[in-house]
């Protein structure tokens, strides 16, 4: 059965890193702890005097200072995971965690999940080929010596960066590395780790090179995992689960979040907030606990997604530059069907065609596998699309002959709704409002990703509230648009009263506008 060495760096919060090694320890496992040189004495000595008589607990034999994106976090861990190994021979695995990490599964979870396969998980993707860095520095993190901390000495930093530059002072990579890039939140067997340390002892050339390499901790052991094991015994991924706003900063975990934490598909969870006592007690007890049945839907990251993206709607006012001086045209009119219900929107939008013979193009803003023409390219993706919007819709027109043209979008498309208003065209607007039932919100919840078939009940009572008025306020944007050519149709009307605004939405008389509204399939889920 796998045994588990944590690997855990730290420099705060004494009576947390007490707690945290009782809880991992508690039941077979182990740790072995790095604290930091520049933290308070006085911590460590309660640190040790508190762990001193666990069997359980090691020390790294060397404490040094460590700073952010600096080797010095790297040579901790390495530290420590010498002091794990010598200290606990029967240690099956080795897993890095962080003073802000805990459980969110059980022991007896997480052994059966090591025990499943045979091999590492290590975030381990091509530094050069993958899209990981962002923004900042890439190549120059590698090719360029970096002695000084960006942090704490920024000025030296940059002065010894712009130097080397200027004077060409490059140096290459090892030759026979690929390098990788990933998360430093890894959990290695056994065997890796050996090779890891024999291999930090016998090539000099490799540790030269990292030794200056700026934030190593996400190229070290990723690059040399990747060249010591096959690739076969490898999975690209942490165990441990943490997301970032779009800002960059790690989100903090709070108590209303444990039902969500316990489903994804993870081991371990970082960060839970210093405040979250409540959580840290759920958690704390969870490890220890056997027979718990963990429900996985893994919906974590794309709700937070969603619930943020929620807040963040704006509007814009200006052109953008390549839409300055364009237009559809002002003896064309552009008819736009609003339906959330994406099916509701196509259906009605096919029979106005057959009834009409008008050219319609069905959400050409919101899928991509929409039928179009070829116009050049400038329709190949939905970010062409949309970047080009007045271009895209003026070729189609031009395309099929036309000065009316129908298209079909979402309603949360507010910036493309106004974009066209704004135009010299005529532009109509026919909001198609559907009731929704909790199960087809629960279905949307799940195609979207935000729930799972595993979801917990409790967690889809609170979010289906939360996507029912979501729609109800993309609806209410439109409404209060103040569009001079708003109409709208509703599920809850019947033909009669739906053919009203469908007759002056298609300029129509009510008589044909009444053969389409009645469409007896319109509103079917």
């Amino acid at each position: 059965m796998a045994k588990i060495a944590f690997i855990l760096l730290c420099h705060k919060d004494p009576d947390g890193i007490i707690n945290q090694a009782t809880r991992l320890t508690a039941v077979g496992d182990y740790i072995s702890i790095h604290f930091d040189a520049r933290a308070k004495p006085e911590h460590y000595e309660k640190i040790q005097a508190a762990l001193k008589d666990n069997p359980n607990v090691a020390f790294a034999q060397k404490r040094i200072k460590c700073g952010w994106g600096a080797w010095s976090l790297v040579q901790a861990t390495l530290y420590a995971v010498e002091a794990a190994v010598e200290a606990f021979p029967r240690a099956t695995h080795f897993y890095m965690v962080s003073g802000d990490c805990m459980a969110i599964k059980s022991a007896e979870y997480a052994h059966d999940f090591l025990d499943a396969e045979d091999v590492d998980y290590i975030e381990s993707f091509d530094y050069f080929e993958s899209d990981w860095i962002k923004t900042g520095m890439k190549e120059e993190r590698l090719i360029y010596r970096h002695f000084f901390n960006e942090r704490s000495q920024p000025r030296r930093f940059y002065a010894s960066y712009n130097l080397q530059k200027r004077l060409g002072f490059t140096r290459k990579i090892p030759a026979d590395l690929q390098i990788m890039i990933g998360s430093q939140w890894w959990c290695l067997r056994r065997r890796t780790i050996e090779w890891i340390l024999n291999m930090t002892r016998e090539r000099k050339d490799v540790m030269r090179f990292f030794r200056t390499t700026w934030i190593p901790d996400e190229t070290f052991f990723q690059t040399l995992v990747r060249h010591l094991v096959p690739e076969a015994e490898i999975r690209t991924r942490t165990l441990t689960f943490l997301m970032f706003t779009d800002y960059g900063m790690p989100v903090t975990f709070y108590n209303d979040h444990y039902d969500l934490l316990l489903s994804q598909d993870f081991l371990f969870a970082r960060k839970i907030s210093p405040e979250a006592k409540e959580l840290k007690a759920r958690l704390g007890d969870l490890y220890a606990a056997e027979g718990v049945d963990f429900q996985i839907s893994n919906e974590g990251r794309s709700l937070f997604k969603f619930l943020t993206g929620r807040g963040r709607i704006g509007r814009r006012f200006a052109p953008r530059f390549w839409e300055v001086e364009s237009s559809l045209g002002r003896e064309r009119e552009l008819l736009i069907v609003v339906a959330k219900k994406w099916h509701v929107g196509k259906r009605l939008a096919d029979r106005v065609k057959q009834v009409m013979n008008l050219p319609v193009i069905e959400y050409l803003f919101d899928e991509e596998g929409t039928p179009l023409p070829d116009l050049g390219g400038i329709q190949g993706s939905l970010e062409k699309r949309t970047r080009h919007r007045r271009a895209l819709v003026r070729m189609l027109f031009d395309y099929y002959e036309t000065d009316r043209l129908l298209i079909c979008m979402d309603p949360d498309n507010m910036d493309l709704m106004q974009d066209f208003f704004s135009d010299r065209s005529m532009t109509r607007l026919l909001e198609v409002e559907s009731e929704f039932s909790e199960d087809y919100l629960l279905g949307h919840a799940k195609r979207i990703g935000l729930a799972g078939e595993r979801t917990p009940q409790d967690a889809i009572d609170r979010l289906l509230p939360a996507i029912r008025r979501d729609v109800r306020f993309e609806s209410d944007r439109i409404r209060d648009a103040g569009f001079e050519e708003y109409y709208r149709m509703r599920e809850a009307d019947g033909p009669d009263e739906n053919a009203q605004p469908l007759a002056k939405f298609l300029s129509i008389p009510e008589e044909r506008a009444r053969e389409i509204a009645a469409t007896d399939y319109l509103f079917a889920d």
